[in-house]
C-alpha cells in the first residue's frame, strides 16, 4: 500500500464524482474535502490485502476507486462473501463494534481508499455534526441493505431445504 495525499486524489477526481459514492452522498463541499486531506488514502494494487483476519477494526475505508473481494473467516475456514465497489465502505461494521477484523479484503484490481479511523470519525462528529449525522445515515443505509441481502439468503436456503425430498 502506498500513500496518496488528499490534493493529488482531488487533482485526479472531481467533487462530483467523489461525491456520488454512496458512503459520501450528500456530504458537503467543506467536509468532503476536509475528510480527504484529514483522513489517509492507500494506493492498493491488484491482489494487494487491505485488511486480514485478526488485525484491529479502528477503521473504515471509502472505496474511491477499484473494488475489494471480501472473504469472511469462521473456525480455521473462509468464504467469499461479495465484491465491494466503488462509493461503498468495508470495514465499518468492524470499528462500529468495536472488535478486530473477521475477514480479509483484497483488491480486485488497482484501488484507491479513503481511510476514516477513530480519530477522524470522532473529529468529525465534533466539527461537522450536521455531515456526521449524514455519514452516519449513508452508513447505516448500506448496513441495512446488506442485512436484507443476507436475510435473503437464508430465506431462499431455507425454503431449498424444504423442497429437497428426504433421501
Amino acid at each position: 500500500m502506498k500513500i496518496v495525499s488528499g490534493p493529488d486524489v482531488l487533482s485526479q477526481f472531481s467533487l462530483d464524482y467523489l461525491r456520488g459514492a454512496s458512503t459520501f452522498g450528500a456530504l458537503s463541499t467543506e467536509t468532503l474535502t476536509w475528510l480527504l486531506n484529514e483522513g489517509t488514502i492507500y494506493a492498493l494494487d491488484k491482489d494487494e490485502v487491505l485488511f486480514a483476519p485478526g488485525e484491529r477494526g479502528d477503521a473504515f475505508y471509502v472505496i474511491l476507486k477499484g473494488a475489494f473481494a471480501y472473504y469472511k473467516s469462521h473456525d480455521d475456514k473462509y468464504a467469499y462473501i461479495r465484491d465491494y465497489t466503488l462509493g461503498e465502505q468495508i470495514g465499518f461494521m468492524s470499528m462500529i463494534a468495536l472488535h478486530n477484523r473477521v475477514g480479509s479484503a483484497v483488491a480486485c484490481e488497482d484501488s484507491l481508499v479513503l481511510e476514516v479511523n477513530n480519530t477522524l470519525f470522532s473529529r468529525m462528529h465534533e466539527t461537522t455534526p450536521l455531515d456526521f449525522g449524514l455519514l452516519m445515515m449513508n452508513l447505516a443505509r448500506e448496513m441495512a441493505r446488506t442485512l436484507r441481502a443476507v436475510d435473503n439468503i437464508v430465506v431462499d436456503k431455507v425454503h431449498a431445504q424444504k423442497e429437497t425430498p428426504p433421501s
